[in-house]
């Protein structure tokens, strides 16, 4: 069954989230200043659903990284290498043009809480309203329901252990970057 979206004005994506014979894309945008277990979790997920995923990095204006760009790209590519269908890009400007570029009709986030929900139902109805990229929510597992990059960044800043939120790598990028050990 196909439903047609009837308000003024909406864009439909070029290629439907189901679309058969298609190949369905999926961008997963974040900042991953660091990426952590967590968001590892949701890219894992999200590549049984579609055939590719793309992991967007982007920067965040509001935000000063602790890690560089190319570091995120690097660690994310380091941490999704046994994924075959999974890529990792730098975003360079808005997600919309992002996934248009790409032929990406979706957008994959994961939900921690009814926060997370909160900041994430606006941007995903801008989202549709600028390119026809609809949004699905995954909801994070519950063992890394705790997991945030801020706070990897704070536990570690004060030498706390991050090995079981972070892969090895991006523990010791975060160390190296704030100067501090376990």
């Amino acid at each position: 069954m196909v439903f047609r979206n009837t308000v003024p004005g909406f864009r439909n994506p070029s290629k439907a989230w189901s679309t058969l014979g298609g190949v369905s894309v999926a961008v997963f945008p974040g900042s991953f200043d660091p990426i952590t277990l967590g968001h590892l979790d949701i890219v894992r997920r999200g590549a049984t659903l579609f055939d590719s995923v793309i992991i967007g990095v982007a920067r965040n204006a509001a935000k000063k990284a602790l890690l560089e760009l190319d570091d995120r790209l690097r660690l994310a590519r380091l941490a999704v290498a046994d994924l075959p269908n999974v890529t990792v890009e730098a975003i360079p400007g808005l997600l919309v043009d992002f996934c248009r570029e790409r032929e990406a009709s979706t957008i994959v986030k994961g939900l921690r809480s009814g926060s997370d929900l909160d900041d994430e139902v606006p941007m995903a109805a801008m989202n549709r309203h600028l390119g026809g990229v609809e949004t699905v929510f995954v909801p994070a597992s519950g063992a890394l329901l705790h997991v945030a990059s801020t706070l990897v960044r704070d536990v570690a800043r004060y030498g706390g252990d991050i090995s079981d939120l972070v892969t090895p790598e991006v523990a010791t990028a975060v160390y190296a970057a704030l100067g501090t050990r376990p």
